[in-house]
Formats: C-alpha cells, sequence, structure tokens
C-alpha cells in the first residue's frame, strides 16, 4: 500500500490536476471537496458505521478524501490500519460513476487501482467494481424526450459506443435498491446540464443537476451536500418547482455562493450565474446562513430564512433594501415589462430591402416587411423603451472590483419600429419624454442594482424587474431622489455606489 495515502502528501495531486481540465464536465478539487466535508460534524468520522455515497463520481475524490478523514477517526476504534482500511472501504465508502471511464478513474482515485478486485487495490475486493458501480442506463423516450431526464432524443439517442449521459442514478424509481442500503451522508458535484441542441450550455441547455438533488433527498439521508449553479436562485428553465422545494426546506442549513464560478474551481472553471454548494441536515429546522464569496476575496454571512421572497436574494446586504422598496406596496415592473419575443421576430430575422416598418436588432437597424411581424400590433405605433435582453457581464458576474453594469443597450424606439427578440420591450408610452424619463430610470444605479439582484445567468426577463418598482415616468428620476424616496441609509447607499458601474445619460458607454 502507497504511504502517500495514508499521510496525505500527494505531489502533484493528480486529482487537482484534472480539476483544471474543462468547465463541461466539472471536476472537484481536493481542496474544494474538503470545504464541503468541513460542514458535517465531524464526529461522523469517527463512527464506523456512517455510511457514504456519491451518486455522481468523476474522479473519486469525495471518496478518497471522506477515506483520509476515517483512517484517522477510527484509529483507536480499529487499531489495525489494513483491518480499518478494508471496513472503510468496503462498508462505508460507496459511489455511482456517471460514465465507464470515470468508473475507472473513480476506482483509481479512491482505491489506487482502477480494479479494486487486483493485487494493487489498496481494499480488496472480489468483485472488478468494489464499491463504485457503473451501469450502462437508457434512456426512455416519450415524444422526443426522455422520461427521467428530459434529454432530447435527438441528441442523445446515440449508438453503444457512444456515451448517452442516462445517469443511473436519476433514471430508477426506487434508488435505495442500488446498494440496497441507507446513507447517512451523500455528497457530490453532479452533472448541471444536458444540451438540447438550441445553442450550447450558457445559452440553451437542460438543468439536470436538480433531479440528483432531489433524488438524494428522496433517499431520506441524514445530511445532503452537493456543489450546483446558483441559477435554482431565480427559477428559470425547468427550475421553478425546485426553487420552490428548496426556498421552503427548512432543512437547508448552510449555502455558500460564489458569485463568480472561478472562485470557487480554478481559474479555468466558468459557469455563468455562479456556482454554490449547500449542506441539508435533517435534523436542522430553521433559518439558513447564507455566506456571500464575493470579489476582492470579501466574504459577507448572514442567517436567514430562505423563503422571504418568491426569489431568493442573493447578496444578503441587498435584502434590507429590497425590504424598504417592496414596503411601499407599488406596482413592480416584473408585471409590466412585455414577455419575450415581443413582436415575434427571432434574433437571426434578416433584414428586407423594403418594409413598412423599422426592426431594431442585435445587427443594427433595417426594414422589415409587415409580415414578419406576428405579434405586438397594439402597441407598434408608440412609443418604447427597450433593452438589451443580455446582460454586460457574463452571467451576472462582476469585474475585478466587484462592479456591475447589468444593461448593455437602453433605448427608446419610436412609432413603427419594432424590435427583434434581442431585446426587452420595458415600457410603452404614447410620448418620446415618457419613454426617454423610463431609459435614464433605468439607467440609474438604484434600479441596476435591483435588478442584480434577480441575475443569475447572462439572459433577462419579466422576472429580472420584480424588484424593482413602477415611477410616475412623466418626470424622470435621479439616484438621489430615490435614495431619498426609499428611505436609504449612508451604509445602503454606498453599497449601491461601489457595486454598480454608471451610465453616460445619453447613450449606452461606460461612464
Amino acid at each position: 500500500m502507497s504511504t502517500d495515502f495514508i499521510t496525505g502528501v500527494y505531489n502533484p495531486d493528480v486529482l487537482s490536476c484534472i480539476a483544471n481540465l474543462s468547465s463541461d464536465e466539472v471536476f472537484t478539487p481536493p481542496e474544494l471537496a474538503n470545504d464541503m466535508l468541513d460542514m458535517l460534524p465531524q464526529e461522523l468520522f469517527e463512527d464506523p458505521n456512517t455510511t457514504f455515497l456519491d451518486p455522481a463520481c468523476k474522479s473519486g475524490v469525495f471518496l478518497r478524501e471522506i477515506a483520509k478523514r476515517l483512517l484517522v477517526g477510527l484509529e483507536q476504534k480499529i487499531p489495525d490500519l489494513q483491518e480499518r482500511i478494508d471496513h472503510i472501504f468496503k462498508k462505508q465508502l460507496f459511489g455511482i460513476a456517471l460514465t465507464e471511464l470515470t468508473s475507472l478513474l473513480s476506482r483509481r482515485g479512491a482505491y489506487c487501482s482502477k480494479y479494486p478486485d487486483g493485487d494493487y487495490s489498496v481494499a480488496r475486493f472480489t468483485s472488478p467494481d468494489g464499491n463504485i458501480r457503473y451501469k450502462k442506463t437508457a434512456h426512455i423516450w416519450r415524444g422526443g424526450r426522455c422520461t427521467w431526464c428530459s434529454a432530447n432524443q435527438e441528441q442523445y439517442d446515440r449508438g453503444p459506443e457512444l456515451e448517452n449521459h442516462a445517469y443511473e442514478f436519476i433514471h430508477v424509481n426506487s434508488p435505495e435498491e442500488l446498494f440496497g442500503m441507507k446513507f447517512d451522508v451523500i455528497i457530490s458535484n453532479p452533472p448541471y446540464h444536458l444540451s438540447d441542441g438550441g445553442g450550447g450550455a450558457g445559452k440553451s441547455a437542460t438543468p439536470i443537476y436538480q433531479k440528483f438533488v432531489q433524488q438524494a433527498l428522496a433517499l431520506n439521508p441524514r445530511y445532503v451536500s452537493m456543489i450546483i449553479p446558483s441559477r435554482w436562485y431565480s427559477g428559470g428553465k425547468g427550475l421553478d418547482a425546485f426553487r420552490e422545494q428548496m426556498l421552503n426546506d427548512r432543512h437547508v442549513s448552510q449555502i455558500i455562493d460564489f458569485v463568480d464560478s472561478k472562485d470557487c474551481f480554478s481559474s479555468g472553471v466558468d459557469i455563468p450565474g455562479g456556482i454554490c454548494y449547500f449542506l441539508w441536515e435533517e435534523a436542522h429546522n430553521g433559518d439558513c446562513t447564507v455566506t456571500n464569496v464575493l470579489k476582492r476575496g470579501d466574504v459577507d454571512i448572514a442567517t436567514r430564512p430562505l423563503n422571504e421572497y418568491e426569489t431568493f436574494i442573493r447578496q444578503n446586504k441587498a435584502v434590507s433594501i429590497v425590504k424598504k422598496v417592496l414596503s411601499k406596496n407599488e406596482v413592480l415592473m416584473s408585471n409590466t415589462v412585455l414577455s419575450r419575443r415581443p413582436f415575434g421576430i427571432d434574433s437571426n430575422v434578416k433584414f428586407d430591402a423594403n418594409g413598412e416598418y423599422v426592426l431594431r436588432s442585435s445587427s443594427g437597424t433595417g426594414a422589415i416587411k409587415k409580415e414578419k411581424v406576428t405579434s405586438g400590433h397594439a402597441i407598434i405605433d408608440s412609443w418604447k423603451t427597450i433593452i438589451s435582453k443580455v446582460t454586460t457581464e457574463h452571467g451576472g458576474v462582476p469585474d475585478r472590483e466587484g462592479k456591475m453594469r447589468v444593461l448593455a443597450v437602453v433605448e427608446s424606439l419610436p412609432p413603427q419600429t419594432v424590435c427583434s427578440e434581442s431585446y426587452l420591450v420595458t415600457g410603452v408610452f404614447k410620448t418620446k419624454q415618457e419613454a426617454d424619463n423610463l431609459g435614464l430610470y433605468l439607467k440609474t444605479k438604484f434600479v441596476r442594482f435591483l435588478m442584480m439582484q434577480m441575475l443569475a445567468s447572462m439572459n433577462m426577463s419579466k422576472s429580472t424587474f420584480s424588484f424593482v418598482p413602477l415611477q410616475d415616468f412623466s418626470r424622470c428620476w435621479s439616484d438621489e431622489e430615490l435614495y431619498t424616496k426609499y428611505s436609504l441609509s449612508d451604509a445602503e447607499i454606498a453599497l449601491i455606489e461601489r457595486t454598480i458601474k454608471p451610465m453616460i445619460d445619453g447613450g449606452d458607454g461606460n461612464g
């Protein structure tokens, strides 16, 4: 057996190297795995009856790091080293690999051999799988989607020579039957999404991580801890029910949130909207301790209820500002902003040589024929205030100074002008002055700060305005007037000022 395995001396650590490879299937650095293990009661590692499961093994890092802790924690109860190793790997540690390749890698990471029934395995098993199983599982197709994971049949109905990414843990009715036992701790870094063929992970992908969380909770463990994208905070594609479940679950005791995923993983891992990991405790029934890991290494910690609002306010220090705004019970702009594709025009539409209307698209401004406008006819003759649907930042990630601009484009469109789905129509008016005043309002730091609390991806929607109050746009508004209207304290104003970049009133410059 390797002395390094016992002492924890790894130079270099192959799992640290693997963790830097790709953001498509994110491997977990050992340091991050240990940060998650630190959240658990450490007496778990002194109990020879505690059982652990990683249902999405990629490198075996969780099982390996747990084993290192158990080797120390059980030394008094099982003094013989080989007996202790055999007990840990055969009775306490279990895993389900994502692919055949990661099953071999996980066994190598945990057992020091990809064949645990061989001579080089630290614990000798009678089967070539050990306690890290992999079974080729099939999708069940219905209407072009998998009934288990919603995978796109066109993308994943593949031949046997290719991985179909039908992960076993979320393709069974009774996951407890996989090992025939109950687990105390389920800990993992599950897959985040499956491409649905519509533009890649950042723009058009089906989230899948929530299914791993829900399946883990269905096993009724004592603890669950997983690393997942932060997009669930404000819901979105397939996540609304999961968001509601998590926000109303009083067993969620801790959330560690990284606005920039590169601060959580290595510099090469970029998850739009940031990343978080959480601890769910069966015995906990109360508020959640939320740790914001911000830019510049700043950390802010607060204990608060997750379900105070329908969406989760990510930044602890923003809660008091949102409370003051909502206390006035004004109409919110989420009720007045138009839904996407307000005129039924795709983002890739081509200009026409001659057309009855003017089209504003991401390619610029040109003519479009009347018949291409399939909706929004009632507002064509009005003034419209539009914003770019895509934020200036990548998934709501601040710059190196911790600042965001949020809005890329704010414009007023005159009558007989329409826009593609690249833009959101935020207001419809009879006069240019009202449209311009809304534009100036949207450019205030106050409004963009409130919008920022709802950003969990690079794309905005009606829900992005859930905390933005509607104003009287017969007049213009300044930050100073808004700070006074909502009785913001000096500390709250300072937070907004140091978080949001200025915008030039007359255009789209950075200011």
